[in-house]
């Protein structure tokens, strides 16, 4: 497969900014192979997913920053990151105990269905250690104390590791601790989270024992990323399913699982694909 570079955009929304874009990469022996474009016509703001092959363009890759930067920032007041193809993402998973969601990313990550590295996995428990040697992976455990004093200790160990393995983001696999603001500025739109249930949603522990207490006839899973506001990052992915009065909690927590595996496969998905822009703490989900 061709290496391609991928340029994820936005800026106020300007007659000919496609036009203008486009003949840049064409006009430099570029050949575009996908473009996805969405207008925001309440706060004006344009957003677009432009991706072309590198082969024959004349521009050097370690340039192209810096020339789109030059042409266009000040221009059409622009925001911008520019990916490559065959830059693989290289992705951490963070575990408690339960297991469901672990097994769910390095069985598609084994079947090939992710272009990515998984060189870690990191938790607060052993509990999980005999899958991550099943795919071969390095498990590192850093227990927490129930009073959290050393939380701070085991942060910077946590990122120390992050930092050596080159993590590009994070996934967070029904990771049952709270990320400090620290790892949250480091990785902004890139610590991927599952939440068991539709957000907004019962709050607390037990929640599909609290929503057959409530006689729902619904339940869900969002994927999300992490922000300082416990549960209230840019939504990347949601799903539901129907339920009934003979569903049981135990019934329920199986349907919730499912969901919660395919919801957060999903949000990675799109994560590595490079196609989630992130603006004013919502997404747009390009195709």
């Amino acid at each position: 497969m061709k290496s391609t570079a991928i340029l994820l955009l936005h800026c106020p929304d300007k007659q000919g900014i496609i036009s203008e874009i486009t003949k840049f990469i064409t006009d430099n022996q570029g050949n575009i192979v996908y473009l996805d474009q969405y207008v925001d016509h309440e706060d004006g703001v344009f957003f677009m997913r432009l991706e072309w092959e590198l082969a024959d363009f004349m521009i050097p890759r370690d340039k192209i920053e810096d020339i789109i930067n030059t042409l266009y920032r000040t221009r059409y007041h622009l925001e911008f990151n520019i990916y490559f193809s065959d830059e693989k993402p290289r992705m951490a998973i963070f575990v408690s105990k339960m297991s469901h969601c672990l097994y769910d990313l390095l069985a598609r990550y084994k079947a090939g269905e992710w272009d990515v590295e998984i060189p870690c996995i990191i938790s607060n428990h052993e509990t999980l250690r005999y899958i991550a040697e099943q795919f071969d992976i390095p498990y590192y455990v850093w227990p927490i104390e129930k009073d959290h004093s050393n939380k701070d200790e085991v942060e910077t160990k946590e990122m120390e590791l992050l930092k050596k393995e080159k993590i590009t983001f994070i996934v967070l696999a029904r990771y049952m601790q709270i990320i400090s603001e620290r790892m949250i500025e480091t990785y902004p739109n890139r610590i991927i989270n599952i939440h068991h249930s539709f957000l907004p949603a019962f709050i607390g522990s037990k929640p599909y024992h609290q929503a057959w207490e409530r006689g729902v006839k619904i339940i869900g899973a969002t994927s999300h990323y992490v922000t300082s506001e416990l549960d209230a990052g840019p939504i990347i992915e949601q799903d539901v399913t129907r339920i009934s009065h003979k569903d049981t909690p135990h019934s329920l927590i199986m349907k919730g699982k499912d969901l919660e595996k395919i919801v957060l496969s999903r949000a990675v998905t799109k994560h590595i694909e490079r196609k989630i822009l992130t603006y004013n703490n919502k997404t747009i989900i390009f195709s």
